[in-house]
């Protein structure tokens, strides 16, 4: 049903399509409950997301309406950034034992998989590359390498994907094929491959190096938790001023 929020009706349709763009991701997070009961959290949920949405908007538009240097052309979503900006300038940034302290409770969190640094030189196999064609090619840069020539020299020159050396990286298993994954991870650092195949051509890979799995220094992640503990605190000053904005809404079912 239609609804009034502060004298601003709201069509049915718009609280529909909230319901309908929240009820895969709810079914999914509560699965196993009764459908029912699911249902009737996605209806009140869409519904209170809707009545957000528009008290925000509101307070945002009387924000503009009372700054005399609103820029020009402005969207609801750059206003509600401005409003926001304002609502939290307060928060501050998280204190050295803060995120030290966080570090010490939650590091299981940031618990890091083996990764391996990696480069490689790939002959495509597509609808113009033939795979006859594409290992020759492959294969004619082996005794090249062996003769002690650049492996990032022939990647620009040679590689179907030229650039920086044909260096991928650090990666973990399961970003790349598992074809790349299974020669890559069992390389030596400074190690070189022979040619082996992928579902996208024919590579050679060089691994330079490998990070083991495991827990990561403080001061390798000190960056990423003081940004999380920022944003914590940032977006619970927000639930408060949304609480508060909702509290003094007038809104009616028309």
């Amino acid at each position: 049903m239609p609804i009034l929020v502060n004298g601003e009706l709201v069509e049915d349709s718009v609280i529909r399509a909230e319901v309908s763009a929240i009820r895969p991701k709810l079914f999914e997070a509560m699965e196993g409950e009764d459908p029912r009961t699911i249902e009737s959290k996605v209806k009140e949920w869409g519904r209170a997301n809707v009545i957000e949405r528009v008290v925000l908007r509101q307070a945002a538009k009387a924000q503009a309406n009372h700054n005399a240097l609103v820029p020009e052309g402005e969207t609801d979503e750059q206003a509600i950034e401005r409003l926001l900006a304002k609502v939290t300038a307060h928060v501050a940034r998280p204190r050295n034992k803060d995120i030290t302290e966080f570090y010490r409770k939650n590091k299981e969190q940031w618990v890091a998989p083996e990764m391996v640094h990696a480069a490689h030189i790939i002959k495509n196999v597509d609808e113009t590359h033939s795979d006859a064609d594409a290992l020759a090619a492959i294969e004619a840069l082996l005794p090249r390498l062996r003769e002690g020539a650049a492996f990032e020299a022939l990647a620009d020159e040679h590689s179907d994907c030229p650039g920086r050396g044909g260096d991928l990286g650090f990666f973990a298993r399961g970003q790349m094929v598992p074809e790349f994954d299974n020669i890559v991870f069992a390389l030596e650092p400074g190690q070189v491959s022979g040619a082996f195949r992928t579902p996208f051509g024919w590579h050679i890979a060089k691994l330079y190096g490998r990070k083991p799995a495991g827990i990561p220094r403080l001061e390798d992640i000190r960056d990423q938790i003081e940004e999380t503990i920022f944003q914590q605190k940032r977006q619970k000053v927000i639930e408060q001023y949304l609480d508060l904005l909702i509290a003094k809404a007038d809104v009616q079912t028309t």
